[in-house]
């Protein structure tokens, strides 16, 4: 497998679409300009569903990544390592912030885990069934997964993003439930941007402290003189500092850029996955959001380099996807607003051109 064979799958949004959604929008109701970002988002979205007007979003869908990092036994995180079963279990039963987001705006949660470090029988058979390695490899001394399971987990994430697109998922909002994940996500963006381990070491969602932070940076450090040799190959780059759960991300990120399926990003793991996959197929992010600034400064270069605006910047530094899905009913409502506002009346309009240039012209007379 090359991940640069997407470059040739992956089209950009309709730009003849878009520039119909630009005019229809100059014909509405509500002044251009008025309702800001919205204005941009409803045209976006009328490219990527090839539609004017734009279709309101319907059947939305949570999908969550899960997966352990070996790199977490260096107590990198705020987690103990192992542990990410538990926030599946959590969210499983709606006791995470995520969850009980998606409870109140109605939106289904997919769980898949794609390296969980813990027995399969803790958790459904829906969850698991898909799992390509137990837990990934500590990345500052060893590859997170070998050739062969790196491609495993980029096909998951592809068969995944086919099974959504072809049940009438219009919109996906993108996460991940993982332990050990942000430091992993920090190495992919520190090599791919060029940049050094303490510009992109962040707290994580979990929070850590001052020597938490000097270990994470240490264990970055490492990884990525392990990283820097394999730049010129995505795939063995996953392989080597990524994990199962960051390569199946990035599979499905790409295959929902051939499916044409537009993608909400939420933190630093997702927008480190969209970085690989712009490596790949540079024309991807025109199908991705940023769904929030998370506050890691990996996230921040990465969008950066990305070219993308996050929605929103509420501090919300939980993770887990909800971030994301916070950003959901702004996107919503700028499809619901492109859809639903009527079209000026051009007779009114004309009507009202000819009476202000009357009564200019009467202002004219008075005045001589």
């Amino acid at each position: 497998m090359n991940l640069d064979d997407f470059s040739d799958l992956i089209e950009r949004p309709d730009g003849g679409v878009r520039r119909d959604a630009e005019e229809r929008r100059e014909r509405l109701s509500v002044p251009v300009g008025s309702l800001g970002r919205l204005d941009e988002l409803g045209e976006w979205l009328s490219a990527a569903q090839q539609s004017v007007p734009v279709k309101t979003i319907e059947q939305p869908r949570v999908v969550l990544f899960a997966g352990d990092h070996g790199v977490a036994g260096l107590d990198v995180s705020g987690r103990a390592a192992g542990s990410a079963y538990e926030l599946v279990r959590a969210t499983l039963e709606g006791a995470t912030p995520l969850a009980v987001l998606a409870r109140q705006f109605s939106v289904p949660v997919r769980i898949v885990d794609a390296g969980l470090d813990c027995d399969p029988e803790l958790l459904p058979e829906p969850v698991v069934r898909h799992r390509v390695r137990r837990g990934s490899g500590r990345i500052d001394i060893e590859d997170a997964l070998t050739a062969e399971e790196a491609e495993r987990a980029v096909r998951l994430g592809m068969a995944i993003a086919d099974e959504e697109a072809d049940s009438g998922t219009d919109l996906v909002v993108l996460g991940d439930l993982s332990v050990g994940g942000t430091t992993a996500a920090a190495t992919l963006i520190a090599a791919l941007c060029g940049t050094d381990a303490s510009v992109v070491t962040g707290r994580g969602g979990a929070g850590i402290d001052d020597l938490a932070w000097m270990r994470k940076c240490a264990a970055i450090r490492d990884a990525l003189r392990r990283a820097r040799p394999v730049l010129g190959d995505q795939l063995e780059l996953l392989a080597t500092v990524g994990g199962a759960d960051l390569a199946a991300t990035t599979g499905f990120l790409l295959q929902c850029a051939v499916r044409r399926l537009p993608v909400i990003l939420d933190g630093v793991v997702s927008a480190a996955c969209a970085l690989v996959g712009q490596r790949a197929a540079f024309r991807a992010p025109d199908w991705w959001l940023a769904g929030q600034a998370s506050g890691e400064p990996a996230q921040a270069k990465a969008l950066d380099r990305l070219a993308l605006n996050p929605l929103l910047d509420h501090g919300v530094i939980v993770g887990e996807g909800s971030g994301a899905l916070l950003a959901l009913p702004l996107v919503r409502a700028a499809a619901a607003l492109a859809a639903e506002l009527p079209e000026r009346d051009p007779v009114a309009g004309e009507k009202d051109g000819a009476d202000e240039e009357a009564g200019a012209g009467a202002a004219y007379g008075d005045a001589t």
